[in-house]
């Protein structure tokens, strides 16, 4: 009976993609065929020439100040900008995930390699990963100018602690790192109440946004990606260390 309902209603949900691919229409707008999308008609068109509020102005790299946006890098545009309270509900949700994970497996002992890691690859793995520290922050710091941001910086941070864990079975991530975690949250939800207090809106740019492609610039997306870099690199690091206590004897 149960498998019975269960393929219900996977048919039903599949009469409505079904019925909601093929409803576009002159009376009905659904999902148009591809490639026939009228763009102009899109705010995705919006978010690109940074003309949500109105202004249809040329932006010019390097030349461009004041724009809505001054991020030079478009999807950081709409994640930390347009969208950025649906990036707060991501930053939540893997708060959520590493805290289930740290109660079901966390607060073992470390787990001892089955191998002997030879001193050179030991000392090699430090360099490397110190390396990786200084790059995943150059990447967040950099989110609004190049390819790049706060979950990517965050997870080459991790992939440094990664490599630690791997050469030196005494190695941990440093219980700094939860207190980090959870600071950055409330300064995340903080940057987000300045925004209501000066702007009206949550989470709203209330910095100047300078020249398009200057370091300095942007508003408060260098400062938000900073905050989720940092947050993500001690969510991961911190995630790793208690798969690597999982199998630990306490």
């Amino acid at each position: 009976m149960k498998k019975f309902i269960a393929a219900l209603i996977a048919f039903l949900f599949f009469i409505m993609f079904i019925s909601v691919l093929n409803s576009d229409t002159e009376t009905l707008q659904g999902i148009p065929e591809f490639g026939k999308v009228d763009l102009s008609e899109r705010v995705s068109e919006k978010y690109i020439s940074k003309s949500v509020n109105g202004d249809n102005g040329e932006i010019i790299y390097g030349e461009t100040k004041d724009a809505e946006s001054g991020s030079a890098n478009v999807v950081t545009s709409i994640v930390v900008n347009y969208r950025s309270f649906d990036t707060l509900g991501e930053v939540t949700v893997l708060f959520l995930s590493a805290t289930g994970v740290a109660i079901l497996i966390g607060g073992g002992r470390r787990k001892v390699l089955p191998i002997s890691v030879n001193p050179i690859v030991r000392i090699s793995a430090r360099i490397v990963a110190t390396l990786l520290l200084v790059f995943g922050a150059y990447i967040f710091i950099h989110g609004h100018l190049t390819p790049g941001g706060g979950f990517p910086g965050g997870t080459i941070i991790a992939a440094g602690m990664l490599l630690m864990l791997l050469v030196d079975d005494k190695k941990r991530a440093p219980k700094a790192l939860k207190v980090l975690e959870g600071t950055m949250g409330f300064v995340y939800v903080a940057v987000g109440i300045a925004g209501l207090l000066v702007t009206g809106s949550f989470l709203q740019n209330f910095l100047p946004t300078g020249t398009v492609g200057d370091l300095l610039s942007a508003g408060i997306i260098p400062v938000v990606y900073s905050i989720i870099g940092l947050k993500v690199g001690a969510e991961l690091s911190g995630l790793l260390d208690d798969f690597f206590a999982e199998e630990g004897e306490e």
